[in-house]
């Protein structure tokens, strides 16, 4: 035992624990030890002297009033309590009985030495600690990952259970994709590397500590973005909003306070590699990227797109814009299934009506060939400059 403090800092460093919580676990195991061997209602204060190496167990009292309701405490489980007296408290007359100068509050300490309690403290010592040392690990582990929640996590398959759940390994944990975290269509096998977006770190009986993994959060198409967009990334370009129907389409509200930037050309990249890049990654999912405006009127007739509209009318209270659109205009405003108009009612936050109108949205004029607008060749206007 001497040499205890020694082994808690060599096993704070093989299980990649600080030494602080190491020490904090060592220190709860010494008083469920010290209680397990005198009763649970004891008080026990632990001091632990880091220049010697050394640690001592005190238990303490604390002198209270002969009327204190501390005097009995409640032990038992749910079904079978019962009040019995407390070892952490004593009443002032019975103090007095050591000493007449006590008082209310004051404390009693008495040395509690675990070596004379042989074998079985030992034994005892050593299951509480090793509990407690884990549950600082897993505490541990707990705080890293929960500040990694929102990001995007890398690892292997390890299997796929009965009910279709992808379990991952990520590090020191393992992660779960489940079947409605995952984009319809996909499938993964054992040994396969996949990219999710952590959505939380949870302890469940079952699985333990484990994270659970999504890839069809609109979070983890922005977190894409910025991986494989430096733009985005450097806070260049930012992401406004994103709305998802994962695995078929996607739109995405971008903006930027540069002038000489444009974010949606730096969103696709050139020749769309950087946009196809993650599309590959979402299984093929389209993406639209359109510039998000502060005037609601422009946000969503951009978010109709690729259908053009005639006019709108939006009431901001109610957040609901009406929509005149020609005939020729409503399906592609309202999509394949209805997915173009939900998303851009997801986008932008309004409920939006179609109003449909006569008449045919007219078209820029194209030439005969190529589909090429007719040039000029008066150089007139030329001329006058150099005049």
């Amino acid at each position: 035992m001497e040499k205890i403090l020694d082994i808690i800092e060599a096993i704070a460093h093989e299980k990649n624990i600080s030494k602080e919580h190491a020490i904090e676990a060592f220190k709860e195991a010494l008083i469920n030890t010290a209680k397990k061997l005198t009763s649970y209602t004891s008080n026990f204060e632990v001091t632990i002297d880091n220049d010697t190496k050394t640690y001592s167990v005190h238990k303490v009292i604390t002198v209270v009033a002969d009327d204190d309701e501390q005097l009995f405490v409640e032990v038992g489980r749910e079904d079978n309590k019962e009040m019995v007296p407390s070892d952490a408290v004593m009443p002032l007359s019975e103090a007095k009985e050591f000493d007449e100068s006590l008082e209310i509050g004051d404390k009693l300490t008495e040395e509690f030495i675990l070596e004379d309690h042989g074998r079985t403290a030992s034994a005892n010592l050593f299951r509480e600690l090793e509990y407690h040392l884990q549950r600082r690990i897993e505490q541990d582990l707990f705080e890293k990952y929960r500040e990694k929640v929102g990001t995007v996590m890398l690892g292997t398959v390890n299997r796929i259970d009965a009910d279709d759940n992808t379990h991952v390994e990520i590090g020191e944990l393992k992660g779960i994709l489940t079947l409605r975290n995952r984009i319809k269509g996909e499938k993964f096998k054992r040994g396969d590397t996949i990219r999710a977006l952590l959505r939380y770190v949870s302890v469940d009986p079952q699985y333990g500590l484990f994270l659970e993994l999504t890839r069809t959060s609109p979070k983890f198409l922005e977190a894409l973005m910025a991986s494989e967009v430096p733009e985005i990334a450097d806070g260049v370009v930012e992401i406004v909003n994103a709305a998802r129907i994962p695995g078929e389409r996607a739109k995405i509200a971008l903006k930027t306070d540069q002038m000489n930037v444009d974010p949606i050309g730096a969103a696709v990249g050139v020749k769309g590699v950087r946009i196809n890049a993650v599309s590959e990654e979402l299984n093929g999912e389209n993406i639209d990227c359109i510039e998000y405006s502060p005037i609601p009127e422009i946000f969503i007739t951009r978010a109709l797109s690729p259908a053009i509209t005639q006019s709108i009318k939006v009431d901001q209270d109610e957040k609901k814009a009406v929509i005149n659109i020609t005939g020729d205009q409503k399906a592609k405003a309202i999509g394949k299934s209805g997915i173009n108009i939900r998303l851009a009612s997801m986008l932008t936050g309004y409920t939006i009506e179609l109003n449909e109108v006569e008449g045919v949205t007219e078209r820029q004029p194209e030439s005969a060939e190529g589909g090429e607008m007719e040039k000029t060749t008066d150089t007139s206007a030329l001329a006058d400059l150099f005049k």
